[in-house]
């Protein structure tokens, strides 16, 4: 049984890093909300509160088009990324093959590959297809690289459940699919939608990928417009880049408040479970 010093300590280092990770999203909103062009040196809450900085972003950065680009990328590579690493990680945490231990590790090569060395070759390759300047050439990459990490997510959920469920349900008729979908999903959603959170987190944010495959500036991401409306257009005013920063960043914020349960419960019940 923890002592009362313990508890304090362990409360105590808990506000001191919640502090530490809560002061850059205040500082940052706090700026925001700034009057343009006052200089602020370090930590202050504004003077006076107000959201012109958040219009003036809105209209000269292009963030209505940049956001919708990114939440159709987004959106599109966990759904597509989820529905493939639940089934081939019940393929390779349920099913007992010869070569199943074999090529989970040849799959798992996808996600230990420096992601900056796979740049280039993508390049080449959608170019080739001419998918440059394209939603498909940001979303197939990410999917790709998502799935990578989703099956050895999914394989090690699956592999730590009990096969007595799953043998019950083929003694009872059910096939793989039914087995997979009425019997083992329910019981993954936590672990599901940790992995959505995480993918989402991942791609939303990815920057490299989209300044690569979008050469003519076509289809510009949040993070690629907020890159370039910090630098290529100039803007010096700090007020005005700090809305810009929190407008890319409230779709996140968002997407993680909606879903902070079960993202804790996903990864209680893998430190549970593994």
């Amino acid at each position: 049984m923890s002592t009362t010093f313990e508890r304090v300590g362990t409360h105590f280092l808990l506000i001191i890093f919640a502090v530490i990770a809560v002061y850059p999203l205040i500082s940052i909103v706090s700026l925001s909300l700034t009057p343009p062009n006052q200089i602020v040196t370090g930590f202050s809450l504004p003077s006076e509160v107000t959201f012109d900085n958040y219009v003036v972003a809105w209209n000269r950065g292009g963030f209505d088009r940049a956001l919708l680009n990114s939440a159709i990328v987004a959106l599109a590579v966990v759904v597509c990324s989820v529905a493939l690493s639940v089934l081939a990680g019940y393929a390779l945490g349920t099913m007992r093959f010869p070569g199943a231990s074999l090529i989970f590790f040849i799959l798992i090569t996808g996600h230990i590959i420096p992601y900056e060395s796979l740049i280039i070759p993508l390049y080449q390759m959608f170019r080739g297809w001419a998918l440059l300047d394209s939603l498909p050439a940001l979303i197939l990459p990410q999917i790709g690289v998502s799935v990578s990490l989703g099956r050895f997510w999914m394989r090690g959920f699956f592999r730590s459940t009990p096969r007595s469920i799953t043998e019950a349900a083929r003694v009872d008729g059910a096939g793989h699919f039914r087995t997979l979908s009425s019997v083992l999903v329910p019981t993954a959603w936590p672990a599901i939608l940790t992995l959505s959170v995480l993918i989402f987190l991942y791609t939303w944010n990815d920057f490299l990928l989209a300044l690569v495959m979008n050469p003519s500036g076509r289809v510009f991401t949040a993070p690629l417009a907020l890159s370039f409306f910090a630098g290529a257009q100039r803007v010096t005013d700090q007020t005005v880049v700090a809305a810009a920063a929190v407008l890319v960043a409230i779709p996140v914020i968002l997407f993680y408040v909606v879903l902070q349960r079960q993202f804790v419960r996903g990864f209680l019940t893998g430190a549970v479970k593994v």
